[in-house]
């Protein structure tokens, strides 16, 4: 098969896994070495790194054969769908090809099972090895690894790679079990301590080499089952405190073509995905607990926001008087940020907060407003009930303007 073939198939395949973003990369000096590429920070799949530049990953598979026949995977054995395999050198080659016409700083790589898992892991070892130590290759690199495979497999993935991630797919032991009876969330949660460790015995020893320095990460498939959202966190909550994880990715469920009766056969609102990611970034970066976000075990709205349902829900914590309240309140308030948090804090250490400082961080007033006490301003609305501030902050902007 003719490699742009090979690259249109295996690339459309490769679309489905959402853990190929990334972030913390360290940089790969090439002082002193000649090199190829180089790696300056977090690399995103068509997104930005935290200085402002706009990069992308190479998001290929090795190949979309493969032994399982997980019921909610487009490239389950039972698919329907065109075949195709890199060889190693084949990924090599492109990527070294895709670099050099400046298309992308790196390369994400997964890979359905061939043959074993240890051979599947082996042949992913193989192309980063290469870039590596054959092509002194700088850029970044990320690997799925296959749990299943024998540790010796994932200790030299984490040697070349910056990033590993072993997706956990469905949050729930039961749902796996009932979806892809094939996968053990005990390997897997095996595989992410192994990496964990390496990890932490890398950073304790300063001589030793790094270890996959830009951590872990893991995917979610949202929609696959009846798993509602409070539990999906919960499970993301868990794994973020026991491996570790930079990050967990979620992926709405698509259906495709002849999917099993076990399989829903509509995707879930993309609202719900975004959701998900909304509240993640609650748990992850404001101090939020699961338990916050849900009086009870359901899902997100898709209405409003994660962090202003908490807000109706609590209307005993506002307004909150940005002259007085710390940090970590001021970061609540709906329509306020941490980086605007920082700046209200850092401001009145000199002056009081007035609302036109609002106005000039460029707050979106209109959210902000029922919420938060100034100098200058007190909160509009303060007696209405949350019912009402939900219908008015979800009214068409006319009515938002009477507020």
């Amino acid at each position: 098969m003719e490699l742009l073939k090979k690259l249109e198939i295996l690339a459309d395949a490769a679309k489905y896994d959402a853990s190929c973003a990334s972030s913390g990369a360290p940089k790969r000096g090439s002082r002193g070495v000649d090199g190829v590429g180089a790696s300056t920070g977090a690399g995103i799949c068509h997104s930005f790194t935290p200085d402002g530049r706009c990069v992308s990953l190479l998001k290929i598979l090795l190949t979309n054969f493969c032994l399982y026949d997980c019921q909610y995977c487009v490239n389950r054995r039972s698919s329907n769908v065109p075949r195709a395999r890199f060889t190693p050198e084949q990924v090599v080659t492109l990527t070294l090809d895709f670099y050099r016409r400046n298309y992308v700083d790196g390369l994400f790589l997964s890979s359905g099972i061939i043959r074993s898992a240890d051979y599947t892991m082996e042949q992913l070892v193989r192309v980063a090895q290469s870039l590596r130590e054959d092509h002194r290759f700088r850029g970044y690199i990320h690997l799925k690894t296959i749990p299943d495979a024998d540790p010796q497999w994932l200790a030299l993935a984490g040697r070349y790679a910056d990033r590993l991630s072993v997706n956990i797919e469905l949050p729930t032991e039961a749902g796996l079990a009932r979806l892809a009876p094939e996968k053990s969330v005990r390997t897997i949660k095996l595989a992410m301590g192994s990496i964990r460790l390496a990890q932490e015995e890398a950073q304790s020893d300063t001589t030793a080499p790094s270890f996959t320095p830009a951590g872990q990460s893991t995917q979610m498939i949202v929609g696959a089952d009846q798993t509602n959202d409070s539990t999906i966190l919960q499970a993301a909550s868990t794994l973020y405190g026991a491996y570790r994880l930079k990050r967990v990715y979620y992926s709405a469920f698509s259906p495709i073509p002849d999917s099993p009766s076990a399989v829903p056969a509509q995707a879930p609102p993309l609202l719900r995905e975004h959701r998900l990611y909304q509240a993640d970034f609650l748990l992850r970066a404001y101090g939020f607990s699961v338990e916050e976000l849900f009086e009870q075990p359901g899902n997100l709205s898709l209405e409003i926001d994660p962090k202003l349902q908490w807000a109706l829900a609590h209307r005993e914590q506002f307004p909150v008087d940005l002259n007085r309240a710390p940090l970590r309140m001021i970061a609540r308030v709906p329509g306020i940020g941490l980086r605007n948090a920082k700046r209200l804090v850092e401001l009145r250490r000199s002056r009081r907060v007035r609302y036109e400082d609002l106005v000039r961080l460029r707050c979106p007033l209109q959210k902000i407003k029922p919420f938060v006490v100034t100098q200058d301003y007190r909160a509009a609305m303060h007696d209405a009930s949350s019912a009402q501030l939900r219908r008015l902050l979800t009214a068409p902007p006319v009515q938002l303007a009477l507020l």
